[in-house]
């Protein structure tokens, strides 16, 4: 029999501007920090925390804005993130975590890298490049997924399937499909609109910027992504010093909540192989 999971404690902080943000901490040892996409919140961890708290400090948190954490009045700028999540860490008296960026959370994560070098032992990229623009990267696989995208996701809507996920999922597992929209939904009164466009006017940066990420980094893509290029990913992680891709077939834009028992595989494998564990 499997003893019981970690006690978690919930918290929050304040930041200079009246946000506030929300987290929740489970577990002991090496620290990651989950950083949720556009369509989640922490509770979109729930298939990750039971399995790494029991050898790490598990911190997932909403960004501002995202419920339960707030925002001052207007949507929230990501630009805020990566010093959201810096004032988390030294709040808790974190000096290193791996970051565990989705979509979205792939911003926070690139710019901590950017910024906060040494606040990162490893970073890993979940369907994400974050804000380093894969289209400055020169593929014409990017070209040709820029045509297809839009038919994609016009068909995945048309079906009534989450975009941020994929056909086979919505197929295969529908309660689990249902689950995402409902903590999609969390964030109803949240203009996603203003900040997707916000988090893509952040998409400013190229390859050197990528050259200057010093960690490990994980790059995972599902092979079906509707929302961000597998082949970006691949072109971006080019260009990382230290950088591994791992694509996942018949998955889209949510590998964690889609197929979550290979995702935990590979990044515990990662945590492993950087030894922070």
């Amino acid at each position: 029999m499997s003893s019981p999971l970690p006690a978690s404690r919930t918290g929050r902080i304040g930041r200079p501007d009246g946000a506030t943000i929300v987290y929740e901490i489970t577990g002991s040892g090496p620290a990651l920090l989950f950083a949720h996409g556009l369509g989640g919140n922490h509770l979109s961890w729930w298939q990750q925390l039971p399995v790494f708290a029991r050898a790490h400090t598990c911190i997932a948190f909403s960004h501002r804005g995202f419920s339960p954490s707030t925002s001052p009045e207007g949507a929230p700028d990501p630009r805020d993130y990566a010093a959201d999540a810096a004032a988390l860490l030294d709040h808790l008296e974190i000096d290193r975590v791996v970051h565990v960026g989705q979509s979205m959370g792939g911003w926070t994560g690139v710019e901590l890298a950017l910024r906060h070098p040494e606040r990162l032992a490893g970073l890993v990229l979940a369907c994400t490049t974050g804000s380093l623009d894969f289209d400055r990267f020169d593929d014409p696989a990017i070209v040709a997924w820029r045509e297809r995208a839009p038919r994609m996701v016009a068909e995945m809507d048309a079906r009534g399937i989450h975009r941020a996920t994929g056909e086979v999922f919505a197929r295969t597992e529908p309660a689990l499909h249902n689950l995402y929209g409902m903590i999609d939904r969390l964030n109803a009164g949240l203009d996603k609109e203003a900040v997707r466009r916000r988090i893509w006017e952040m998409r400013s940066r190229g390859p050197e910027d990528a050259a200057r990420i010093a960690c490990p980094v994980l790059c995972i893509t599902g092979e079906d992504d509707a929302v961000i290029a597998p082949a970006g990913v691949r072109a971006v992680a080019r260009h990382i010093p230290d950088a591994t891709v791992v694509g996942i077939p018949a998955t889209g834009h949510s590998v964690y909540f889609e197929r979550a028992d290979l995702f935990n595989a590979v990044l515990a494998e990662f945590l492993e192989r950087i030894g922070w564990r």
